[in-house]
């Protein structure tokens, strides 16, 4: 590879990473609290409202259920809107937030489900409000949980960030798909899955990390 085709790796990898970092953000920030309200509207919880449950995870699952690449055309409109163009690295972060949030979502009340039933009886008893009983009970109880379930939406919007390149996302895909691709060059093609297949593996040590030290504390 040239100096120039590896100047080329660099940007596209600190694109890459902007992606997913912010979108990430997002997700985490209205996922949770999305798989917070899931959980607690559940029949027999602390708030139990079945009929906005049971909306809530009808968008929900509708949302998910729609293929990422589909899912980035379709909001076009919406894309334009926040971010004031269709194409490039901050345009492709609205779909890349929009396919995590519902993910996250899941993966914070699947989390939540675990929590033990009697330490929650035992805050109620004591007084406690819902949302002392989310905030200092169930959300420090799932976090082992909830860290795991961030580290795969990093690891799966990873690979939503390269699918983003091939309508102009910018990023490791993009590079892959114009000049790997596009351009028959192989070696940037195989540098490209390489450095996409150790970003990766990073991210999920990273969690495996996070993860223990908070089971363990």
């Amino acid at each position: 590879m040239s100096a120039d085709a590896w100047v080329l790796l660099g940007e596209s990898l600190l694109e890459t990473l902007y992606m997913v970092i912010v979108s990430g953000l997002v997700s985490a920030l209205l996922g949770i609290p999305l798989g917070v309200l899931l959980h607690v509207t559940r029949p027999g919880q602390i708030l139990e409202r079945k009929v906005l449950n049971q909306l809530l995870g009808i968008v929900v699952n509708a949302t998910r259920s729609v293929p990422f690449i589909i899912l980035m055309v379709a909001i076009i409109p919406l894309t334009r809107l926040i971010a004031g163009t269709s194409i490039g690295t901050t345009a492709a972060i609205v779909p890349l937030a929009l396919a995590s949030i519902p993910f996250v979502a899941r993966i914070a009340e699947g989390a939540l489900n675990e929590v033990s039933s009697g330490l929650v009886e035992a805050a109620q008893s004591m007084g406690a409000t819902p949302l002392q009983i989310i905030s200092r009970v169930m959300l420090p109880e799932a976090l082992p949980g909830l860290i795991n379930g961030l580290t795969l939406t990093l690891v799966t919007l990873v690979s939503y960030s390269a699918m983003a390149g091939a309508i102009g996302g910018g990023g490791l895909g993009d590079l892959g798909i114009r000049y790997g691709y596009q351009r028959f060059d192989g070696v940037i093609m195989l540098v490209t899955v390489a450095v996409l297949i150790l970003l990766v593996q990073l991210i999920q040590s990273a969690g495996e990390k996070l993860q223990a030290h908070f089971e363990h504390k």
